[in-house]
């Protein structure tokens, strides 16, 4: 009986030890090439400390993005428009979802005007939160944020990283007729992941739309776009959505390796580490497809280290 005993506990403890050592092994490892700085420095608390004493908000923290060390130690950020309450629930964001109930700050422009005149950044990049609760989709809050910059800091380049607008023109418009130096809308995955990926009311082809209806408006606009991979995609995929991407006359693209945000439900597990020599590849095909710039990388993100790429480029107009 002892005997019996002993074997069925034995068993036990052996199955119980399986257990983890299995669900370790089907997660990804995490590579060498994945490497976050801290957040630190005095540009670094200066800058946190104007964004919230302004009553600002910034992607950069709302979204959990792994360059906030580098960026804002380097005294930059991507500011976030329009409260920090998304109506969407896209599964590769950390962003709060919610319903703003229609609510927008009027003087939210000039806090932000006032931000990057005191930080004098010469090259800003301002997106948003998803806003389906408002008619224009937040484009007049855009629209005027632009100019409030460009008032205040002439010399200010202005990069805007918009959503959909459920694929309404006027709203593109609105936006276009504040003349941003760059018009950015994020593709964010290739065809097939999009409906697992992203929240219902996004999808591939209004995404495309909304770049389509960019250049089609004002056929001079710089335009960009964004990628994440790791999701599951294929190579094949990625570059078929690249061909989709110049179809629509966008310049510049982002090309960046997903992370998981956080470990809740909401947020889409990673499926593999693309190694630092797939993104070279996909750099070298997008430059062969015809884009001006590609930044291609693991820490990778639509607005990171933007200027580097939209400087460069605006330059030789």
């Amino acid at each position: 009986m002892k005997d019996e005993f002993l074997s069925a506990f034995i068993f036990h403890l052996l199955v119980k030890m399986d257990e983890p050592i299995t669900q370790i092994s089907l997660r990804p490892r995490h590579p060498d090439w994945i490497r976050v700085r801290a957040p630190i420095g005095e540009k670094y608390t200066h800058l946190k400390g104007l964004v919230r004493g302004l009553q600002l908000h910034t992607v950069c923290e709302s979204a959990r993005c792994p360059n906030i060390g580098e960026c804002w130690g380097a005294g930059t950020a991507t500011i976030m428009i329009l409260g920090d309450v998304c109506t969407r629930a896209c599964r590769f964001c950390a962003v709060t979802t919610g319903n703003p109930r229609g609510i927008v700050d009027r003087e939210e422009p000039a806090r932000v005007a006032q931000a990057v005149a005191e930080l004098a950044l010469q090259y800003v990049v301002i997106t948003s939160v998803d806003r389906d609760d408002v008619a224009d989709g937040g484009a007049t809050i855009f629209a005027e944020t632009i100019r409030q910059i460009k008032t205040k800091s002439p010399r200010a380049r202005v990069e805007v990283l918009t959503g959909d607008f459920r694929g309404a023109r006027a709203s593109v418009e609105t936006v276009l007729a504040a003349q941003p130096d760059v018009f950015g809308h994020n593709i964010e995955t290739v065809r097939r992941l999009t409906p697992d990926v992203r929240d219902r009311h996004a999808g591939y082809d209004q995404s495309l739309a909304v770049l389509r209806i960019a250049k089609a408006i004002a056929p001079q606009q710089r335009t960009k776009s964004s990628i994440l991979v790791g999701l599951g995609e294929t190579p094949d995929e990625v570059i078929a959505t690249m061909r989709d991407l110049r179809a629509v006359n966008v310049d510049l693209l982002a090309i960046g390796q997903y992370l998981q945000p956080t470990k809740q439900k909401r947020n889409l597990p990673l499926a593999e580490y693309i190694a630092p020599e797939q993104f070279a590849r996909y750099r070298d095909e997008g430059m062969k497809l015809g884009f001006q710039y590609v930044a291609s990388g693991p820490l990778v993100r639509s607005s990171y280290r933007a200027w580097e790429a939209a400087v460069a480029m605006l330059n030789d107009k």
